[in-house]
């Protein structure tokens, strides 16, 4: 496995070709062993990841905790190699609820403040907020970054999950190193008008979701029980009659890994990392096995005749049900 690297966008930010999502250490996918998740971090880091992501509203601050904890445990030149992707705005209750979003310029300094120090560190590389604040310009929101940019806080300013027209008047704002947003083979709705906006803009993309919550990761069966804290006990694709059609995609896809000699997982990553060099796949790997497996997916090469074969058993769309409940579609894909 050979660790290369990857521009995000003309900002100068250059990263690993495989970030690590750390979401699933703390939040969404039932309970984490937090001795695992730290070497799961170092491990990464060994390997030669340098792009962790993160967002406060993870676990209320637990998962910002947990990276500062492994960063504070990591060899020096490990821990200086490390590059902190922040997400904020997403508002949380006492008991676990989603309450909107706040994008205003006292609130973007108000949760920097608090990630820097849980984090332990003296500024964020990239900040972003999780979905874009309707009751608040994007320019706002930006402006405010752009601010915390000025003063040393943080390095570079993202977006996550906004459609064409809010990146084109964010990018007008300040400059955008990237853009982060599910894709995968089954989602793929970034194809249409949200990459051709990024690419014009010199802005790259951090794919999250890659294995689609483990979907296409050829490790979930029909028959698996959920847990009621993991997000896919409520998740479309993951119910009835969508799940066991999902899966058959699965094994058309697993058909081909098989022939090439590697798992559903690496072949789903590689397909990512074959849609250019603006794009950075997201692990979320909870595990060290997790992990590995989804670095193997650096050696994986995908000839023309692969990606034929990849697109023939999961076409564009051909995924059942929709990637998040209806309440937080609402959410998503700000125009």
């Amino acid at each position: 496995m050979a660790m290369h690297t990857r521009s995000l966008g003309t900002t100068g930010l250059h990263v690993s070709a495989l970030g690590l999502g750390c979401m699933g250490m703390s939040a969404l996918y039932g309970d984490a062993d937090r001795a695992e998740s730290v070497a799961t971090v170092h491990a990464a880091l060994e390997a030669g990841v340098t792009l962790l992501d993160t967002g406060d509203f993870y676990a209320m601050g637990h998962n910002e905790t947990l990276i500062g904890e492994a960063l504070r445990a990591a060899p020096a030149a490990r821990r200086e190699q490390a590059l902190t992707s922040v997400k904020f705005g997403a508002l949380r209750d006492p008991d676990g609820n989603w309450a909107g979003y706040d994008g205003r310029p006292a609130a973007v300094k108000n949760f920097a403040a608090y990630s820097l120090q849980r984090l332990g560190v003296d500024h964020i590389d990239v900040y972003r907020i999780a979905r874009v604040d309707p009751d608040v310009p994007i320019e706002e929101t930006v402006g405010a970054i752009a601010e915390l940019v000025e003063k040393g806080y943080v390095r570079h300013i993202g977006l996550s999950e906004a459609g064409a027209d809010t990146i084109r008047r964010a990018a007008a704002t300040a400059p955008i190193s990237d853009l982060q947003i599910e894709y995968s083979l089954i989602s793929r709705g970034i194809e249409d008008e949200v990459l051709p906006a990024t690419r014009e803009l010199g802005i790259g993309i951090t794919a999250y979701g890659v294995l689609s919550r483990g979907l296409i990761s050829g490790h979930f069966t029909a028959d698996r029980e959920l847990a009621a804290n993991d997000f896919r006990a409520h998740s479309p694709r993951f119910q009835g009659e969508n799940l066991r059609h999902n899966l058959t995609l699965v094994e058309a896809l697993r058909k081909i890994a098989e022939q090439k000699g590697v798992s559903v997982a690496q072949i789903a990553i590689a397909w990512v990392l074959s849609r250019g060099e603006d794009i950075v796949p997201l692990v979320g790997a909870r595990t060290r096995e997790r992990l590995a497996e989804s670095l193997g997916a650096l050696d994986v090469t995908l000839e023309a005749a692969d990606l034929a074969a990849i697109e023939e058993a999961v076409p564009a769309g051909a995924a059942a049900g929709d990637r998040y409940p209806a309440a937080q579609m609402s959410h998503l894909g700000s125009k």
